[in-house]
């Protein structure tokens, strides 16, 4: 576990998210470091320009939200600080992430297991059609997605990941979607992606979300200016499915 950085994304307005978050990792023997979130609000300039926001509008079919902007920069900017780093491993979490039992015990296989994913993660909103491929801890599984599995509350990276999503052209930059609609595509970055399951992490839903969805309830699109979405969904869901089975192809047979 030496080769591991875990990083806690947490704004500075918000204490009592560290603290709750700080607990639970106490709980399970998890030093962090903290890495302070992009906020929202005083967004500069050149971060505001790093948001395509044709493209958000053509792929999403609604508009996006400055608290998107900063949670996707912030992601980012944890890719930077962990190849700036030594650590071989890094373990990104958000703040309002619930940490399971069975996290240093899943964290421990995968690692032992390193050469099996670039990316794996350890929460999901959608199941993700999950097909198992090994067994990591008891009782969970690296699995290979079939279908769409969007969060992004905890995820373990490896240095090639970083590097895949840092890169320029063909990054994460300029954001074009919000962050957990991207960075699990694997075809796309050439990464291992896959899914613990069932999961380590979950979200707790009772914690209010720093987005800023409540105030934008008319955001999306008439259904007809969301064609464009509905294509590019339609095309990255094949891929996606391809993908999966691609991978789960050489997973069976070893490649």
């Amino acid at each position: 576990m030496d080769r591991l950085q875990t990083w806690v994304i947490n704004l500075d307005r918000a204490p009592d998210r560290l603290e709750r978050i700080s607990r639970q990792l106490q709980r399970l023997g998890l030093p962090f470091t903290r890495l302070p979130a992009v906020d929202a609000r005083v967004l500069t300039a050149d971060q505001r320009a790093t948001l395509d926001e044709a493209g958000y509008r053509r792929k999403h079919g609604m508009e996006p939200l400055p608290g998107e902007l900063g949670c996707y920069l912030s992601h980012v900017e944890s890719m930077r600080l962990f190849l700036a780093g030594s650590a071989e491993f890094a373990l990104i979490l958000e703040d309002d992430v619930l940490l399971h039992d069975s996290l240093p015990a899943v964290l421990h296989g995968l690692l032992r297991h390193a050469e099996r994913w670039d990316m794996a993660k350890l929460s999901a909103v959608h199941s993700g059609t999950p097909q198992p491929v090994l067994e990591v801890a008891p009782g969970h599984q690296l699995a290979v997605m079939l279908s769409r599995c969007t969060g992004a509350s905890a995820y373990l990276v490896n240095r090639r990941a970083g590097q895949a999503y840092l890169r320029e052209p063909g990054g994460l930059l300029p954001m074009q979607l919000p962050y957990d609609h991207v960075f699990d595509q694997g075809w796309r970055f050439h990464l291992k992606v896959r899914l613990v399951t069932p999961t380590p992490c979950g979200h707790d839903d009772r914690i209010a979300s720093t987005m800023g969805y409540s105030s934008a309830p008319t955001r999306k699109f008439h259904w007809t200016r969301r064609l464009p979405a509905f294509a590019y969904r339609l095309g990255n869901e094949a891929r996606r499915l391809l993908y999966g089975l691609a991978s789960l192809v050489r997973e069976r047979l070893g490649w």
